[in-house]
C-alpha cells in the first residue's frame, strides 16, 4: 500500500498556473502509475492526466491537453502536475492515485488515493 499526500493547490486568476505535487511513502513511487484525477461540486470525478511508471508514457484528458503536464521524479518519491493556461472550469478538488499497471484514465483502476488538494481558479 502507499500513501498519497498532494499539496499545490490554491487560489489563482484565469490564465496563471500552478503546479500540484502528490507526495508518495509506504512503497517506492516507481513501482506505481500515477495519476490526477478532480472533482467539481456538483459533478462526477474527471480524469486528468496519468504516467507510467517509468515516467516515458504520459496520457491526458481532452480537457487539459496541451494545458497540463505530469510529470514524476522517481527518486524522491514525487509526482507533479503543472496547470498552466487554468480556467474557471478547472476550478475542483485535484487526488493524485496509484495503480500497479498502465497509466489509463479510467479512475477504478487506481487503488490508492489521496486526500486532495483544492484549485479555485477566478474569473
Amino acid at each position: 500500500q502507499v500513501q498519497l499526500v498532494e499539496s499545490g493547490g490554491g487560489l489563482v486568476q484565469a490564465g496563471g498556473s500552478l503546479r500540484l505535487s502528490c507526495a508518495a511513502s509506504g512503497r517506492t513511487a516507481s513501482s506505481y502509475a500515477m495519476g490526477w484525477f478532480r472533482r467539481a461540486p456538483g459533478k462526477e470525478r474527471d480524469s486528468v492526466a496519468a504516467i507510467s511508471r517509468s515516467g516515458k508514457t504520459t496520457n491526458y484528458a481532452d480537457s487539459v491537453k496541451g494545458r497540463f503536464t505530469i510529470s514524476r521524479d522517481n527518486a524522491k518519491n514525487t509526482v507533479y502536475l503543472q496547470m498552466n493556461s487554468l480556467k474557471p472550469e478547472d476550478t475542483a478538488l485535484y487526488y493524485c492515485a496509484a495503480q500497479r499497471t498502465l497509466p489509463d484514465l479510467i479512475p477504478i483502476s487506481y487503488n490508492s488515493w489521496g486526500q486532495g488538494t483544492q484549485v479555485t481558479v477566478s474569473s
